[in-house]
């Protein structure tokens, strides 16, 4: 057997030190990786514990009814004061709107926020926030999917109602994102039975298509006054205000098996 000199072992072991330092670190970086995402999730899930807690302390103190019209979205939605009174046709309004929520949030507390209280009809406001924290209209889609099959899965004859995204002006960069998000949205609800898509983008625009500011705060995102009522009136024609009318759009089949149909 030959004898590999001492200098040659040296110059070896010279030549490896730095190939090893490499793969430890590469090592090391995999193994951070769960630590990271685990940290990622715990932060959004503290972001969050307030508001779920909120909740669940008013649920305590005032248990809603089930079978009723659930609202679920941001700070759009949580803004809505007069909720239960614009909508007193329905006998039970769940307002579950938390705000700078995104249509991703909705969906990872979807038990939390929907499911539980077994309403009739979900109507979801989200999605705005998703784009300005930089996901793209298809990923906000399939959020939205997301969110349909968990409820689906659960609460099978539920209706779900999207309320598309509106025009804010404080968010014009986004406009292109925006109207993509909405064809997209409405066309994967076109497909579903039981489901709906409100259009309040549109008559919140002027003739020429601009934003119309008169019907936002001060900080142009939020709505106003006049905002919520233009609302009030464009949701009002789609709510469920009855148990049969629910188990009679369950029952009835997607749009677009219909006009396939035809």
């Amino acid at each position: 057997m030959a004898t590999v000199p001492p200098f040659a072992r040296r110059r070896t072991l010279a030549f490896a030190r730095p190939w090893l330092v490499g793969c430890a670190m590469v090592a090391a970086g995999w193994m951070s990786l769960p630590t990271a995402k685990a940290q990622t999730t715990a932060h959004n899930a503290l972001r969050w514990q307030t508001s779920l807690s909120d909740f669940a302390s008013a649920d305590r103190a005032h248990p809603p009814g089930r079978d009723g019209v659930l609202f679920v979205g941001s700070s759009t939605i949580r803004m809505w004061r007069s909720m239960s009174e614009d909508f007193r046709q329905v006998p039970v309004v769940i307002n579950r709107g938390f705000g700078g929520s995104t249509l991703a949030d909705c969906d990872h507390y979807v038990r939390e926020l929907v499911i539980q209280y077994q309403p009739r009809q979900v109507m979801v406001y989200a999605g705005d926030n998703d784009l300005a924290e930089g996901r793209t209209p298809q990923q906000v889609l399939e959020s939205f999917q997301h969110f349909v099959s968990a409820v689906r899965s659960e609460l099978p004859s539920a209706q779900i109602t999207y309320i598309s995204i509106k025009p804010s002006p404080a968010r014009v960069a986004l406009k292109e994102r925006i109207n993509e998000t909405n064809a997209l949205i409405g066309g994967y609800v076109k497909t579903l039975s039981n489901a709906k898509y409100i259009d309040i983008h549109t008559p919140m625009l002027t003739a020429s298509g601009e934003t119309r500011p008169e019907l936002f705060q001060a900080d142009l995102l939020h709505l106003n006054e006049t905002g919520y009522a233009l609302w009030k009136s464009l949701i009002t024609p789609y709510l469920v205000t009855n148990a049969a009318t629910a188990a009679d759009a369950s029952a009835a089949p997607p749009p677009a098996q219909v006009a396939a149909a035809r």
